[in-house]
């Protein structure tokens, strides 16, 4: 099979591969639609140490059941499908409680981070286990459909504590999931949401997916009763922090930094609650369905749907984030 290597740092090249084996509880997928994720361009650079070359990246794929592992049951082979970025064991506690995104033994498809090696999407075939995998809609197009992961973040990310209809609700970041979660925010009935980006360009996209108000900086018009924080940088974190209300709630879905300063005093004196979102955790299902009803819209965030043998200068695009690039989806 045809696959997109990245062979080391800053450069990717397309690669035979063998097609993977299937063990008998997984499914063979040939992949129609694969979107490059921020974390992905993050890889690319090395900054992060979590794609190790060589590796096959993705984790943002829809596409055709090939083949199905003996023990699999209820998909066959042409079945539309999508699956979770998470491959967890399902056995450990975590797992059997249904938090399976703090499994013990998780790894990410498109991953290598020293600890495992997991090849992902980018690639005409992927091996994925049938328990992370999430039947679709006939007339959901694969492109789309491939936003389901990236959606299920910003899924999870809202029900980690879901704002009542009449709070005022911030997201601060208009990237992908910044946007996506104002989406889910509006679609879960939140009426006041405030979105602040420094890019205008975003900020534009943010009111026309259903911010009542984009503004530069929350400085402008706090406080708010939750923020949603999704950079993840000393910044925003702090901006974040501050914008909120007495007795508020601070979302932290962003991680671009791994360590940031945190204003101590301001959480503990004004008792503020500050909530880790990390993945997901069975939200696939209702991502798919806020998908196919329309009451997500991801047409207006996919830039380009190109060909996997482009993989390479897209990267090189993404990576320069000078041309107002959201997402971009490969076709293998």
């Amino acid at each position: 099979m045809k696959a997109l290597l990245l062979e080391e740092y800053g450069r990717l090249s397309i690669t035979d591969m063998d097609v993977p084996p299937v063990a008998p509880d997984e499914v063979l997928i040939r992949v129609r639609a694969c979107g490059i994720c921020g974390s992905d361009i993050h890889g690319y650079t090395g900054i992060t140490g979590r794609r190790i070359p060589p590796l096959v990246m993705g984790h943002e794929a829809a596409g055709v059941v090939e083949r199905a592992g003996s023990a699999v049951a209820g998909f066959a082979p042409g079945d539309r499908v999508t699956f979770d970025s998470t491959v967890y064991c399902g056995s450990c506690a975590f797992c059997r409680r249904g938090d399976v995104n703090l499994c013990d033994a998780r790894m990410v498809l498109g991953v290598s981070c020293g600890d495992y090696r997991r090849h992902g999407a980018f690639a005409e075939f992927v091996a994925v286990p049938a328990r992370i995998l999430y039947h679709l809609p006939p007339a959901l197009p694969f492109e789309h459909a491939a936003m389901a992961e990236a959606l299920a973040v910003a899924v999870h990310a809202v029900e980690r504590r879901r704002p009542d209809a009449d709070e005022r609700a911030a997201v601060i970041g208009c990237g992908m999931i910044g946007l996506l979660t104002i989406q889910v925010l509006r679609a879960r009935g939140v009426r006041s949401i405030v979105a602040a980006d420094v890019d205008a360009r975003r900020r534009q996209l943010a009111s026309d997916l259903g911010a009542a108000r984009a503004l530069a900086s929350l400085s402008e018009e706090p406080p708010f009763d939750h923020v949603f924080e999704a950079v993840g940088v000393a910044a925003t974190v702090s901006a974040s922090i501050a914008a909120v209300r007495k007795g508020g709630f601070v979302t932290l879905i962003g991680n671009l930094a791994p360590e940031v300063p945190l204003p101590l005093q301001a959480v503990v004196t004004r008792e503020l609650t500050l909530l880790g979102s990390c993945a997901s955790k069975g939200e696939f299902a209702g991502a798919i369905e806020l998908l196919a009803s329309g009451a997500v819209d991801v047409a207006p965030l996919i830039s380009a749907v190109a060909p996997l043998a482009e993989g390479q200068s897209w990267f090189d695009r993404l990576h320069r984030a000078d041309e107002g690039l959201m997402k971009v989806v490969l076709t293998p």
